[in-house]
């Protein structure tokens, strides 16, 4: 079997995400394809994170309160939120999560909806404490499929630079 590296006679691109540097504050990635999030995601999302909350797994319960139906957890849609923006922005370039703020659910997320994922780079400076590393801020926005915003957060990153090892 021969490595397919040595036969291709283009370039060969491993998929990454963004270097400090290549950050541009004021830039919106917008990340897709989306994540249509199914009863059985947030089933198995609210039981392995021992969420009993009724809302997300008592059918006839949730029936009778204000949505009529069981909804996301919204635990599962700022995790799906933030993962929509790894292959784009962090894959094998993030360092760490330094904290979350300013989370949001103006709207719930129903089973069946889809989540789309938009980021805004707010910020970015070199650490003071880790050469070779900067701080990156962005603003998470979910939306489902009719454009409604379900889920906005503000998370602080710790990335590479470009050649530090």
């Amino acid at each position: 079997m021969t490595d397919s590296s040595e036969t291709t006679s283009g370039p060969v691109i491993e998929q990454r995400g963004l270097y400090f540097e290549e950050f541009v504050v004021g830039a919106t990635y917008r990340h897709r394809p989306g994540r249509t999030l199914t009863e059985a995601d947030n089933v198995l999302f609210s039981t392995l994170t021992m969420n009993g909350q009724s809302l997300h797994v008592d059918a006839a319960w949730s029936a009778t309160g204000p949505f009529g139906e069981r909804l996301v957890n919204s635990m599962l849609t700022l995790s799906t939120l933030v993962g929509l923006s790894v292959a784009q922005l962090t894959e094998q370039t993030i360092v760490a999560n330094l904290g979350f703020t300013d989370i949001a659910f103006p709207n719930p997320m129903h089973h069946g909806d889809t989540l789309y994922a938009e980021t805004l780079v707010t910020a970015k400076r070199l650490s003071s404490s880790r050469p070779g590393e900067g701080v990156v801020t962005l603003l998470h926005t979910g939306r489902n499929q009719d454009g409604v915003v379900v889920a906005t957060a503000t998370r602080s990153t710790l990335v590479q630079c470009s050649g530090a090892s």
